[in-house]
C-alpha cells in the first residue's frame, strides 16, 4: 500500500476501523463526524484526498439511520473533494432483510439504500455476509461480498472435536451450513420451523442426526435471538451433547442478551462487524472474533486490482 490510499471511518465501529488500519499499517484519516445541536450530522474532512483512493469504513448498525446518513455524507464530501475512487466498506449492511416485497405497499429498502450509496458517489462497495446475496444486483457499481467463513471455520475447527454437526436454523441457511459442514467434515442438520397460525407456538423438527453430537447453529445474524434459542431447545430435545452458535453479525436487539443468558446454548461466537453494546459485553457466553485482517486483505486486493474471491477458495 502507498500514500495513494486513505482510510476513513464514521462513528459506527471505530475499534474495527483501527484494527483494519493496523493490519494495513496505515493511519486513520482525519475527519470530524459530529452533530449540530438539533441532531443534524456534520462532516468535515481534515486532509487532502484529491486523486486518491478513499475507503470509508462504516457499518450501518444501530443507530442505523444515523450511521447510514454519516456514510452518505462522508461519501458526498469525498466526491466533492475530487477523490479518484471512493469505496464504501460496510461490514454490516443494514436494511438487508428488507430485500423484497413481503406484503402489498411496502418498500424494498435494501434497494433504496443501494441507490442512495450510488447517488452519493460510491464507486465500489465492500461488505460482508449479505443477508441475501441477490442484494449485489441492486447496485449498478461493483460489490465485493466477503464471507466470515475462514475466521469462523478456523475457530470451530480448533475449538470442537470431530463429533460435530453443523445446523441451519431454517431452510434459507442450508447452503451456508452445507459449505461449512463440507469444510469441517461434519454432519449437516436443518431445523424445520412451522407456525400453525399467527402468534401461535411453532412446531420445530430437526432434520438430521444430532444425538450425542456437538451441534453448532450457523446463521448470518442474531437479532432478538428468538429463533436461535428455539432452535437450540429443539436440538436439546433431540439429544445433542452440546449446543453452540456461530453468528456473523451480532445485532442483539431487545431481549436478545437475556434470552441467550437463559438458553441451553453453551457459547455464541460472533464477529466484530457490529460492536457489542454494554449488555452483550457482560455476557460470558459471547465470544468475539475479529474480521479486520480479512477486510484489510480485501481492501489491499481491491486497490491493487487483484482477485478478492481467491480469499475464500
Amino acid at each position: 500500500m502507498d500514500n495513494g490510499v486513505v482510510l476513513f471511518a464514521g462513528n459506527s465501529n471505530p475499534a474495527l476501523a483501527h484494527k483494519i488500519c493496523e493490519h494495513l499499517n496505515l493511519p486513520l484519516g482525519g475527519a470530524k463526524v459530529t452533530t449540530f445541536s438539533d441532531g443534524e450530522i456534520q462532516i468535515e474532512i481534515h486532509e487532502n484526498v484529491r486523486a486518491k483512493d478513499v475507503f470509508v469504513i462504516q457499518s450501518t448498525c444501530s443507530p442505523g439511520n444515523d450511521n447510514l446518513v454519516e456514510l452518505l455524507l462522508m461519501i458526498d464530501a469525498f466526491k466533492r473533494s475530487s477523490a479518484r475512487r471512493i469505496t464504501a466498506v460496510i461490514p454490516y449492511y443494514g436494511y438487508a432483510r428488507q430485500d423484497k416485497k413481503v406484503a402489498p405497499r411496502v418498500p424494498i429498502s435494501a434497494k433504496l439504500v443501494a441507490d442512495m450509496l450510488t447517488v452519493a458517489g460510491a464507486h465500489r462497495v465492500i461488505t460482508m455476509d449479505l443477508h441475501a446475496g441477490q442484494i449485489q444486483g441492486f447496485f449498478n457499481i461493483p460489490v465485493d461480498n466477503l464471507f466470515a467463513a475462514p475466521v469462523l471455520i478456523k475457530y470451530i475447527r480448533g475449538q470442537f472435536d470431530h463429533n460435530l454437526a453443523i445446523v441451519s436454523p431454517d431452510a434459507g441457511g442450508v447452503e451456508r451450513a452445507r459449505a461449512f459442514a463440507k469444510r469441517l467434515d461434519a454432519d449437516l442438520a436443518i431445523i424445520d420451523k412451522r407456525r400453525s397460525a399467527p402468534n401461535q407456538a411453532k412446531a420445530m423438527a430437526v432434520i438430521g442426526n444430532v444425538r450425542d453430537k456437538v451441534a453448532v447453529i450457523l446463521d448470518d445474524m442474531v437479532d432478538t435471538a428468538g429463533t436461535l434459542v428455539e432452535a437450540a431447545e429443539a436440538l436439546c430435545l433431540e439429544g445433542a451433547r452440546e449446543i453452540h452458535a456461530s453468528i456473523v453479525h451480532p445485532v442483539l436487539s431487545g431481549p436478545a442478551v437475556e434470552r441467550l443468558q437463559g438458553s441451553v446454548l453453551k457459547s455464541i461466537v460472533v464477529t466484530d462487524t457490529i460492536p457489542l453494546r454494554p449488555p452483550a459485553q457482560a455476557c460470558a457466553k459471547i465470544k468475539v472474533l475479529s474480521i479486520a485482517d480479512l477486510v484489510g486483505e480485501a481492501i489491499i486486493r481491491s486497490y491493487r486490482g487483484d482477485s478478492v474471491t481467491s480469499l475464500f477458495v
